[in-house]
């Protein structure tokens, strides 16, 4: 099977070096990378260093301002590098006037990617299951109300906020709206830890996934004793699984 990254699970290495990083990645055996920032890189130095290695790219977390900003040139970076997939990884929802006015973001800028075979999508934390101070489950009013977003279910985060990763995947998967997932393990209290050293149920949402189909890819946070041990730790486990 292949597996990729969030490249948020190295970030001790890219800032100073995304083409080792990227090597390195390649060599541990993951086959395709989400990034989280290209630390000053032109799009065709990123496009030639995925080529060099092996890698493609999956898609981005990239906040919903630089679509705001500079929709074009956000378009054109992710264009360059192959990329067809956008992912916002996070935002302020903590008023109904916010959300209401993210919702409306998100489904407009949605329709406007697709003109350009772009996808766009949205990763959460556990904040987004759980009650807000307006009465609503956030996620569940983007689910209602935004149109044409993907969701890439961080299955960690879901199972700190105390949902079933594996009932909230098939939902979507069931919608047609989970292009990718995140693999992720860590404790109930917050704690994250490398893949297979926790207590979330990353072995279902394995199964779950590879019967999918959904591309799976791994994020680990904690940098302990820094993102690419973690990173094999990670991928090790994965692999493990299969046999």
């Amino acid at each position: 099977m292949k597996y990729g990254i969030q490249l948020y699970s190295v970030r001790d290495n890219t800032p100073k070096d995304m083409e080792g990083t990227l090597r390195a990645i390649a060599e541990m055996g993951y086959s395709y990378v989400e990034f989280a920032g290209f630390f000053g890189h032109s799009a065709e130095t990123i496009k030639g260093w995925l080529d060099q290695y092996g890698l493609t790219a999956s898609g981005t977390h990239t906040g919903w301002e630089a679509l705001r900003d500079d929709f074009q040139g956000t378009v054109a970076y992710h264009k360059t590098i192959g990329c067809d997939t956008i992912i916002v990884p996070g935002a302020d929802l903590s008023t109904a006037e916010k959300l209401d006015a993210f919702i409306e973001f998100m489904s407009d800028c949605a329709a406007r990617l697709a003109k350009e075979g772009i996808k766009l999508g949205y990763h959460n934390h556990s904040h987004e299951f759980l009650p807000t101070a307006y009465g609503v489950i956030t996620h569940e009013e983007m689910q209602k109300r935004m149109t044409g977003v993907e969701f890439e279910i961080d299955t960690y985060w879901a199972y700190h906020a105390g949902q079933d990763p594996v009932a909230v995947m098939e939902k979507l998967y069931g919608e047609g709206r989970l292009p990718v997932i995140h693999i992720k393990d860590g404790l109930a209290d917050g704690k994250g830890k490398p893949l297979g050293m926790g207590t979330a149920p990353v072995k279902a949402v394995w199964e779950t996934a590879a019967r999918m189909g959904v591309p799976m890819v791994v994020e680990s946070e904690t940098l302990s004793p820094d993102g690419l041990t973690e990173a094999k730790i990670c991928i090790d486990y994965l692999k493990s699984l299969e046999a």
